[in-house]
């Protein structure tokens, strides 16, 4: 099922979970950063979060998917944006399925190295030859590039035009392109409300010429097409840390609320907040709910995997995988918004984790990958309406 023993993928998770207290020391600081420190994302690199999903074969971990997002969602608990950084940064890991031989060993002369991408193909690529090597002229600019800061490499999904700028299709197709960051320009734009310390600016690339062993194919029509991650659906892979996530975060928020209600009296009042009656129910309603969608959501993850071992996802398994990721994602936001409310003021208050992990999860939803429109595609899927939903 994976390539790595289940006791090693346990240390994995036991390992991020060690990172708690240093992640949660040191959130402030994140945030006021506006990225990851650089000893931090180093940390996390060192321990292999960023090569977690890719084949050892291929320089990775080859761990399950489900270890994955667990990994995610224990970070998670801590600090979301580090949680993201790992997320992203494996994630762009994934086309090292399609990269050349040579490429791929350059990368790799740091086998814990740093990468950060965006799989949008905001960016084109034309053909052209420098000194009798072929290459690429890159021009693009990507959004959301998590991690950026922090990566040895950088990449950026493309489609390939002609000289008279028309999109050209070929197999196999050139689908990204990796970047060295003085290769790019990064903008300071990433002034937001939420996920604030994970870096996640634009970035362009203007006129920049690469050798044509830095871009990447389909991992679909690649030799290693047959390997489980690889038949693993793809947007499920892109969307399930989102919601691994949002659940750490909502059940870090339930565990603060659970101590914090223990030693505050309302004012007003002269019974601690813990002897309420109502606070008992939302938190039992709360735990409840979200306890059955973090199930849903881990079963469905392990009956995904298990049907990638033999043969690529089916339409029902991407349905499901991405519909329990969306449902984990708002059942999240609810219990993290209800924790908040039952707080009162403390909740605002930087001291509190509160304020963070509802400042984070509503910007965590913003992510196409769980966005109201899988819903609906999902919809459609059910009634027949759509037999192929690449979308999903």
């Amino acid at each position: 099922m994976s390539a790595m023993p289940p006791q090693a993928e346990q240390e994995l998770v036991a390992s991020a979970r060690a990172l708690i207290p240093e992640l949660q020391s040191r959130s402030s600081e994140i945030d006021d950063n506006r990225q990851l420190p650089q000893d931090l994302a180093k940390k996390l690199a060192d321990l292999g979060f960023y090569r977690l999903v890719v084949p050892p074969e291929l320089g990775g971990l080859g761990v399950s998917p489900e270890t994955f997002c667990l990994i995610c969602e224990t970070l998670a608990e801590a600090n979301g944006s580090a949680a993201w950084c790992v997320f992203i940064g494996a994630t762009s890991q994934y086309l090292f399925g399609a990269l050349p031989e040579s490429q791929l060993e350059r990368m790799l002369q740091d086998p814990n190295v740093i990468t950060s991408g965006v799989f949008a193909d905001s960016g084109t690529v034309r053909f052209e030859s420098r000194d009798g090597k072929p290459g690429y002229r890159v021009n693009g600019h990507w959004r959301w590039g998590s991690g950026c800061r922090n990566a040895a490499w950088i990449s950026g999904g493309v489609h390939e035009i002609d000289e008279q700028g028309n999109r050209v299709e070929k197999t196999p197709l050139l689908t990204r392109v990796f970047f060295t960051p003085d290769e790019i320009e990064i903008l300071d734009n990433w002034h937001v409300s939420g996920l604030k310390g994970s870096g996640s600016s634009d970035y362009l690339a203007k006129d920049v010429w690469v050798p044509a062993d830095r871009l990447s194919g389909n991992v679909e029509e690649s030799e290693n097409a047959h390997k489980p991650i690889y038949q693993f659906p793809k947007f499920a892979l892109l969307g399930i840390p989102i919601g691994a996530i949002c659940l750490g975060m909502a059940n870090a928020s339930l565990q603060e609320v659970v101590r914090a209600a223990k030693e505050k009296t309302p004012q007003g009042s002269r019974r601690p907040l813990a002897s309420r009656p109502s606070l008992h129910i939302e938190l039992a309603k709360s735990e409840t709910a979200l306890s059955a969608a973090r199930s849903l959501f881990y079963s469905r993850i392990r009956e995904g995997w298990t049907a990638a071992q033999e043969a690529p996802g089916t339409l029902d398994h991407r349905r499901q995988m991405r519909t329990a990721t969306v449902h984990a994602v708002s059942q999240s936001i609810q219990v993290i918004d209800q924790m908040y409310s039952v707080m009162g003021g403390t909740s605002v208050y930087s001291s509190s984790c509160l304020q963070q992990h509802f400042r984070d999860v509503h910007v965590a939803s913003q992510h196409m990958m769980v966005g109201e429109p899988v819903m609906e595609l999902a919809g459609r899927v059910l009634l027949g309406l759509d037999e192929e939903a690449l979308g999903l």
